[in-house]
């Protein structure tokens, strides 16, 4: 099966860091601490607009897309 980067069940925001540390098996509480040493170290901007455009980008973990007439289907 190949492997997918999708948002984490385990989130605190969007889930976006949780899923970056799944895909790469390792522990969510580092990449959530690098994450925030970014977001803080660039002065908030730069990195909370990468976070906020990888939480729209990203799919969720169960699969579903939304399609443009709002119906949810199953991959």
């Amino acid at each position: 099966m190949k492997k997918r980067l999708t948002k984490s069940r385990n989130k605190i925001l969007a889930g976006v860091f949780g899923g970056i540390a799944e895909y790469f098996d390792i522990d969510p509480a580092w990449v959530r601490i690098i994450g925030a040493a970014v977001i803080i170290f660039t002065g908030f901007f730069p990195g909370t607009l990468l976070y906020l455009i990888a939480a729209l980008v990203m799919p969720d973990p169960t699969g579903r897309t939304n399609s443009i007439d709002g119906d949810f289907k199953k991959n």
